[in-house]
């Protein structure tokens, strides 16, 4: 089980820690291994002196995109069921306007 300073917090280290921690200019240095890393599912963050300031996650592919056609869907679907009817531009137009005085 991995510890120490690859592992940020106690929980990180009893869950065996798939989190590493790297200065910004070694990360710079070191861009090609840190992606094979994330690659294989791990999470790197990135510090600048010492204090977090990015972390590296691996993609979820898809499930950005198959949320937003979820949410889009179940709009359309209260949409539908709260019968708004057909939409005014003019009328969102003013809205928009209205606000900016």
């Amino acid at each position: 089980m991995p510890t120490g300073p690859a592992c940020i917090k106690l929980a990180d280290q009893l869950d065996g820690c798939e989190m590493t921690e790297i200065g910004a200019f070694e990360a710079k240095n070191k861009l090609s291994a840190l992606l094979d890393q994330v690659e294989r599912g791990e999470e790197v963050v990135i510090t600048r002196r010492g204090r977090a300031v990015a972390k590296l996650v691996p993609v979820e592919e898809g499930a950005d995109r198959n949320r937003a056609r979820e949410a889009a869907r179940h709009i359309r679907e209260l949409a539908k069921a709260m019968n708004l009817g057909p939409f005014d531009w003019e009328e969102w137009k003013r809205y928009r306007d209205e606000g900016r005085r």
